[in-house]
């Protein structure tokens, strides 16, 4: 029998997505408005958050390609023979499986929705050059769009249904946060903590949402010097009293990421220390304050660096403060228009979902030495912003 090079595979019935088939007709819409204003007869989306956005599917890649491709009748998910008949059932369209009898299969099966010599759009800032050399050997196209500015925007302003997800996401994230604090005391390791907060999301994510995948829920605690980096992994160190402590709860609903981030200190808190935590509140207190329709990220920028700067702490802030929430993990998406960040100009605008999470890291050696960050939620009003993370934060509540 001769080895297919890709087929159909429709096994057993569509699954519940996270989104109603409207919502991503209503998406899928909005891409090929995009495609038209730039004369784009198909796109080849590629990345893990555009496939998940459009689709419904998120993919494991695990070394191998991935794709979903949209003409003006058509979107389909080229997906690999490994995941069975899952893509089909776990996407709001069409789905392709590609073989691994031999190489190219993935770009043949594309071809056979794009075609040749069309007007082709991609992704830019995920497609490798190898990728890019095969699609233009396999597809020929006559010109190609960097379609990834434009989808990104369209996905920086979230829909009723999604504001509805992220605001469970983060109901989610309190959870996990109030299982870390209980399961502090001294002698603990930080993967201890770390799994009492997992477990409890993990459990709240399968009872809110029973249709869905469970996938990628994680945790960073962090204690002492490990507490100097937002992003720095869980260890085995066990908690000491007077340590500064990180709590950092990810729950991940479908492809969308929440986080709850707060700073604690573990049976007693030095006057120092005292300090440049409160110093760090405030300076979340006023980001918040500002977040509103029309103001610039870089404005909001401004005023918080203003602010720190006035009490000698600039120059301990370690990144931005704070970014877009939606299809995104630690290691896929990034809505990169929508940062904090002195260099980003964007107007803030009803339907945005944004963090606002301000940190000092004090070097070790140095009075209060550590890293001090606070992180709440806030989706963007039409008269101001809304505040969906209800674990309290600062000094009055987070000495344990």
């Amino acid at each position: 029998m001769e080895r297919p090079e890709f087929f159909s595979f429709h096994n057993g019935e569509k699954a519940p997505l996270p989104f109603s088939q409207a919502e991503y007709d209503t998406r899928l819409m909005g891409l090929r408005t995009i495609m038209d204003a730039h004369g784009v007869e198909v796109a080849v989306l590629t990345s893990m958050h555009n496939i998940a956005y459009y689709s419904g599917f998120l993919y494991c890649a695990f070394g191998r390609p991935y794709g979903l491709v949209v003409t003006a009748d058509q979107a389909v998910v080229i997906a690999a023979g490994i995941d069975g008949g899952q893509p089909w059932r776990r996407c709001a369209c069409d789905a392709l499986t590609y073989t691994d009898w031999q190489r190219g299969n993935f770009w043949r099966a594309v071809l056979s929705v794009t075609g040749t010599a069309r007007v082709a759009g991609y992704e830019g800032d995920h497609m490798t050059l190898a990728a890019r050399q095969a699609f233009f050997d396999a597809a020929a196209p006559r010109d190609t769009v960097d379609l990834a500015p434009m989808t990104m925007r369209q996905r920086m302003v979230k829909s009723a249904a999604e504001r509805d997800l992220i605001r469970a996401g983060a109901a989610v994230a309190d959870i996990g946060g109030w299982a870390m604090k209980t399961a502090i005391r001294e002698g603990v390791r930080e993967i201890e903590v770390a799994m009492a907060g997992r477990n409890a999301m993990e459990l709240e994510i399968a009872h809110r949402f029973p249709d869905a995948e469970y996938r990628d829920t994680w945790v960073w605690f962090q204690s002492g010097l490990n507490t100097d980096g937002a992003h720095n992994p869980v260890t085995g160190r066990r908690l000491q009293r007077g340590d500064i402590l990180s709590l950092n709860a990810f729950p991940m609903i479908s492809g969308y990421y929440t986080a709850l981030e707060r700073t604690l200190f573990i049976g007693e808190l030095d006057d120092a220390s005292r300090a440049i935590w409160e110093a760090n509140v405030e300076a979340h207190e006023l980001g918040m304050s500002l977040m509103r329709p029309g103001i610039r990220c870089s404005e909001i920028t401004r005023e918080i660096n203003d602010f720190l700067s006035g009490r000698g702490l600039l120059q301990y802030r370690s990144f931005g403060y704070g970014h877009s929430f939606g299809v995104l993990s630690h290691y896929y998406g990034r809505e990169a228009g929508l940062e904090l960040r002195e260099d980003i100009d964007t107007r803030l605008e009803p339907g945005m979902v944004i963090s606002m999470e301000p940190m000092l890291t004090i070097p070790e050696g140095q009075p209060g030495a550590g890293g001090y960050r606070e992180h709440d939620i806030l989706i963007i009003t039409e008269e101001g912003a809304e505040n969906i993370t209800a674990f309290p934060y600062g000094p009055a509540h987070n000495v344990v």
